[in-house]
């Protein structure tokens, strides 16, 4: 297998559709999301296999980024690029997702605009 086959990413969201529609796109690009739908669901996923990036719904419910931000540290060797996206009107969201170390924050409109082209990219581990 490529590398580019091999690449993991882990999304966190409990919008199925909208996680179908991440993972079929991923597929297309030769890569592979897994999703989650809890913080301690991802933590999981992140202790078996190390992801290149984590994508996270910042609408998810009951959402402390702070902690997840912590829990990736504490699950992976090398902390992997974490992109959030959430409501355009949840600008404090936004900015706090920002502040907890989000590598990329993102309204949704622009995270699925940006997927098609930017996955890729987003799931480069750092030595790529």
């Amino acid at each position: 297998m490529s590398e580019e086959t091999t690449r993991l990413g882990l999304l966190l969201s409990d919008d199925l559709i909208f996680t179908s529609r991440v993972a079929a796109t991923a597929r297309a690009l030769g890569l592979t999301i897994k999703a989650a739908r809890s913080v301690e669901a991802l933590e999981a996923l992140a202790r078996h296999q190390v992801p290149a990036g984590v994508l996270i719904d910042l609408g998810n419910p009951g959402l402390d980024v702070p902690y997840l931000i912590a829990q990736m540290r504490s699950a992976c060797p090398v902390m992997p690029r974490v992109v959030a996206y959430g409501s355009h009107v949840d600008a404090a969201g936004l900015r706090a997702a920002r502040a907890a170390g989000c590598d990329i924050v993102l309204p949704r409109s622009a995270f699925v605009e940006q997927l098609p082209t930017a996955l890729a990219e987003w799931l480069a581990s750092s030595s790529d």
